[in-house]
């Protein structure tokens, strides 16, 4: 099965929301188990899994000026957030069985190992799950680029980035149910047409490095099992010539 694999060292991308399920903020244990569950069946394949995952359902950085807070104190707030979660996250993929390390960007060696990216690379070859916390460790930069930013660092073969919508759209599918999905589109026509799939930032990490981006549904199951042996789910956002636009 091994050989079948389209990806074989990946990025995923999820956002602290998404653990929310449908409550307004904190964690919802059937979804953590879920994500867990649906991790284990890559990582059974053989992948080698690196994680990112946001802050937001517990602080938003960007809203701490409408708190009083400044942005630097409140990005690190944020930053606190996304290691709640990543603990969150390794608890349940290890009650799945899977063996995990959580390495953070700023030294807490109590609860997690700090950042090295030597280390972080022999630990998903030994078969591990790498969860990233805490962002860059730097305020001013989103779990996006931080995402992007672990990705190139551990030579991922791609950075899949789990939404809650079947990939990238025209405008909001969530509004509008004649949005019309892109199989695949450009770096470029992502920043031109101001689609939100990541920042200016993460983008052009990505673009610079040639990183594909696949934006998928994560909340249905398989879909990151199918975008791991090659089936066509989501958008890929990545380099193509003009040629092969048609």
């Amino acid at each position: 099965m091994k050989n079948q694999l389209k990806y074989k060292r990946i990025l995923l991308k999820l956002s602290g929301e998404s653990l929310s399920g449908s409550q307004e903020f904190g964690i919802d244990p059937k979804i953590l188990n879920f994500f867990a569950c649906e991790i284990k069946k890559v990582h059974g394949l053989g992948v080698q899994v690196g994680i990112v995952i946001g802050g937001g359902n517990i602080y938003r950085g960007l809203n701490a000026n409408d708190q009083g807070i400044d942005r630097v104190t409140g990005d690190q707030m944020g930053m606190l957030a996304t290691i709640i979660n990543s603990l969150a996250l390794q608890n349940a993929c290890e009650n799945q069985g899977m063996f995990t390390r959580l390495m953070t960007a700023i030294n807490m060696e109590a609860i997690a190992e700090p950042y090295i990216r030597r280390r972080a690379i022999r630990h998903l070859e030994k078969g591990r799950v790498v969860i990233f916390g805490a962002g860059t460790g730097h305020p001013y930069f989103s779990t996006d680029t931080a995402a992007s930013l672990r990705a190139v660092e551990i030579e991922a073969d791609a950075i899949l980035k789990g939404t809650r919508v079947d990939g990238v759209f025209d405008s909001d599918p969530e509004k509008n149910p004649n949005a019309f999905r892109f199989e695949e589109i450009s770096y470029l026509d992502v920043l031109k047409k101001n689609l939100r799939v990541m920042d200016l930032t993460a983008i052009s990490l990505c673009k610079e490095n040639n990183l594909p981006i696949i934006i998928f549904n994560m909340d249905k199951p398989d879909n990151l099992l199918k975008l791991v042996t090659g089936q066509n789910i989501g958008t890929s956002v990545r380099n193509y010539s003009e040629d092969n636009k048609h």
